[in-house]
C-alpha cells in the first residue's frame, strides 16, 4: 500500500525509460579502459571471460528482477532489507548504496573532466576542471528537478551518443576477427582469477539503479524486471564483441596501456580515436545522468520509510520529484569531485554495493513468504526455487573475500556514521511519538 507522499511522484519511466537507467547505470567510464587491463591476465580469453562472468552475475540480476516485482514504490533495496531485516537493515542497505552511488558520480565527474581535457587545452587546468565538474553537476541536479522525464531524456541523448560510436567500432572491427581470435585454442585459464574477476565485475554493477525508481515507472511489477533482465543480457553480448574487436586489433604487448581509444585509432586514425574519446565523454555522461535519477531516490525512500528526516520526503509541488534529496545529491557530488575527498569513498563503493546485493538477495525468502497470493501471481518468479539467489549469494561472497583491507575499513566506517545517523532520526521519532 503506497503512502500519499509515494503517489504524488509521477509514474513518467517507461520501459524505454527504465532500459535506459540499467544500460547507463553498467556502461560507465569502466569499458573504455577495463579490455587492456582484464586481457594483461587473461589474453585472447578476454572476450569469453567477459561473458562467463556476466552469465554467473545474471543470478544477482535475476534475483534482483524477483524482487522489484513485489513492489511499486520508491526504494528498492532500503524496501527489500527493511521488510526481511528490520529499519535498521533497510537503512544500513540504502545508506551504503547511496554512498557508493554518490561517490561513483564523483569519481566519474572527475574522468569526464581528464577525457575532455586530452580533447583541448581549453579544457585542461584546475580552473576548467572545476568549470566542467561544477556545470555537468549543476545541469543533470537542475534536470532532475525538473521533473523525471527531464533526467530521462538527458539520459537517452548521451546513450546515443556513447552507444553509437561504440556499435561503428565494433563493425569495422569484427572484419579483423579470425577463427583464431574468436576460438583460441588455448586452455581457459587466467592469472590472477580473483583480481582480475573482480576488477571486471565492474562493468556489471550497478543494474540495481531501476529498483530505486519503482515509484517512478509504470507499471513497475512487469515493467522492472523486463528491462533489467533484457537490457543486462545484451549488455554483456555487447562487451563480448567489444573485447573480442579489442584482442583483435591490439597486440598482446600493448594489452596494459592500451584502451578503445587506440581501437579507435588503428580503425580510421585521428577520427576514430577523436570519435571513441567523444564516445567515452557521452558514457560518462550517461552514467551520471543515471545516478542522478536514481541516488536521490534512496534517499526519499529513506525519509518515506521514517528513517531519515521528514524533511528528505518533500516532493516539489510543481514537478512532482524529491527535489531536496536531489539538491542534496547534487550538493554532495559537487563538493565531493572538487576536493578529491572522494577517493577513499570510491575505492570502498564496489563493497558496499556488493554488501546491498548480499542482503537483498538474503531477504528473498521474506518477502516471498510474506507476499499476498495476488503478488506472488503477478511476480517475476525465478525457477529452481533458490538455485539461482544462492547462486548469485556465493558470488557476491567471493567477490568480496577479493576485497582489501582499506576498503573493509572505509566501509565500516560509513556504516557507523549511518547508523549514528539513524539513532538520532529513532530518537527523534520516538520522543516526537511520546509528545503526542
Amino acid at each position: 500500500m503506497e503512502t500519499d507522499r509515494a503517489s504524488r511522484l509521477r509514474r513518467d519511466i517507461g520501459f524505454f525509460g527504465a532500459s535506459l537507467l540499467v544500460l547507463n547505470a553498467m556502461i560507465g567510464a569502466g569499458i573504455f579502459a577495463l579490455p587492456g587491463k582484464v586481457a594483461v591476465n587473461a589474453g585472447m580469453l578476454s572476450p569469453w571471460l567477459f561473458l562467463v562472468v556476466g552469465i554467473l552475475f545474471l543470478s544477482v540480476v535475476l534475483t534482483f528482477a524477483e524482487l522489484a516485482s513485489y513492489y511499486e514504490k520508491t526504494g528498492g533495496p532500503v524496501l527489500y532489507a527493511s521488510e526481511a531485516f528490520g529499519p535498521l537493515a533497510g537503512f544500513s542497505t540504502g545508506w551504503v548504496i547511496f554512498l557508493a552511488r554518490m561517490t561513483a558520480f564523483a569519481a566519474n565527474a572527475n574522468v569526464m573532466a581528464t577525457y575532455l581535457a586530452s580533447l583541448s587545452d581549453v579544457f585542461a587546468g584546475n580552473l576548467a576542471r572545476a568549470a566542467i565538474i561544477s556545470a555537468v553537476t549543476i545541469g543533470l541536479t537542475w534536470a532532475n528537478v525538473m521533473g523525471v522525464r527531464d533526467g530521462v531524456r538527458t539520459m537517452g541523448i548521451f546513450t546515443v551518443l556513447k552507444v553509437t560510436p561504440l556499435v561503428i567500432m565494433v563493425l569495422l572491427g569484427l572484419q579483423y576477427v579470425t577463427g583464431t581470435t574468436l576460438l583460441p585454442s588455448a586452455p581457459f585459464v587466467v592469472d590472477q582469477l580473483g583480481s582480475t574477476t573482480l576488477l571486471l565485475i565492474y562493468a556489471y554493477v550497478g543494474f540495481e539503479t531501476i529498483a530505486v525508481t519503482a515509484g517512478e515507472t509504470s507499471q513497475p511489477r512487469s515493467t522492472l524486471p523486463k528491462a533489467l533482465v533484457g537490457t543486462v543480457i545484451g549488455t554483456g553480448l555487447l562487451y563480448f564483441v567489444i573485447v573480442l574487436v579489442f584482442v583483435s586489433i591490439i597486440s598482446q604487448d600493448q594489452y596494459a596501456s592500451a584502451t578503445l581509444v587506440d581501437v579507435g585509432r588503428a580503425l580510421a586514425g585521428t577520427t576514430g580515436a577523436l570519435a571513441i574519446t567523444l564516445a567515452a565523454v557521452f558514457s560518462i555522461g550517461g552514467n551520471l545522468a543515471g545516478s542522478m535519477i536514481a541516488a536521490p531516490r534512496l534517499i526519499f525512500s529513506l525519509a518515506e520509510n521514517r528513517l531519515l528526516p521528514q524533511w528528505f520526503g518533500h516532493v516539489h509541488s510543481k514537478y512532482a520529484t524529491p527535489d531536496r534529496c536531489i539538491l542534496l545529491m547534487g550538493a554532495m557530488a559537487l563538493v565531493l569531485a572538487l576536493t578529491g575527498s572522494f577517493v577513499k569513498l570510491a575505492v570502498a563503493s564496489s563493497v558496499a554495493r556488493l554488501l546491498g546485493y548480499l542482503i537483498c538477495i538474503a531477504s528473498l525468502p521474506t518477502i516471498r513468504r510474506n507476499a499476498s497470493a495476488e503478488a506472488r501471481k503477478k511476480a517475476y518468479r525465478l525457477k529452481g526455487g533458490y538455485t539461482i539467489p544462492v547462486i548469485g549469494f556465493v558470488i557476491c561472497i567471493w567477490l568480496l573475500m577479493q576485497s582489501k583491507t582499506e576498503s573493509w575499513v572505509a566501509v565500516s566506517i560509513l556504516i557507523a556514521i549511518g547508523a549514528v545517523l539513524y539513532g538520532i532520526e529513532t530518537r527523534t521519532g520516538i520522543r516526537g511519538a511520546d509528545e503526542d
